[in-house]
C-alpha cells in the first residue's frame, strides 16, 4: 500500500494552526474620558501607567488600538470585560487590519 500525501486546504491549515493569533481591539468613543480608558487598561490588563497611557493615546488619536493578543477564547473574554467597563471593543484575527 502506498500512502499518498494530501495537501491541506486553506481552511484545514487554519484549523491546524495554533489558536494564538487573535487580537482585542479597543475603539475610540465619544463617551469615555481618556483617564478612564487608561484606568481600565491598568486595572484589567495590569499594564503600568506608561503603557496604559500609550494605548489610550493610540485609541484617542488613531481611533483604535490592539490592547491584547492571544487565543480567540482569551480575546473574546477581554472583549466582554471591555464591554462591562463600557468600552467599545472587538476581536479580530491578527494580520487583518
Amino acid at each position: 500500500m502506498v500512502a499518498t500525501r494530501i495537501k491541506p486546504t486553506l481552511d484545514q491549515a487554519e484549523q491546524i494552526a495554533p489558536d494564538s493569533n487573535w487580537q482585542t481591539v479597543v475603539w475610540d468613543d465619544p463617551v469615555n474620558l481618556m483617564s478612564y480608558v487608561s484606568y481600565v487598561f491598568r486595572t484589567h490588563f495590569g499594564y503600568d501607567r506608561a503603557h496604559a497611557e500609550r494605548l489610550m493615546l493610540q485609541v484617542h488619536n488613531a481611533g483604535s488600538a490592539v490592547v491584547a493578543e492571544g487565543s480567540r477564547e482569551a480575546m473574546e473574554m477581554h472583549v466582554e470585560a471591555m464591554h462591562s467597563y463600557g468600552l467599545w471593543a472587538t476581536v479580530r484575527q491578527a494580520g487583518t487590519e
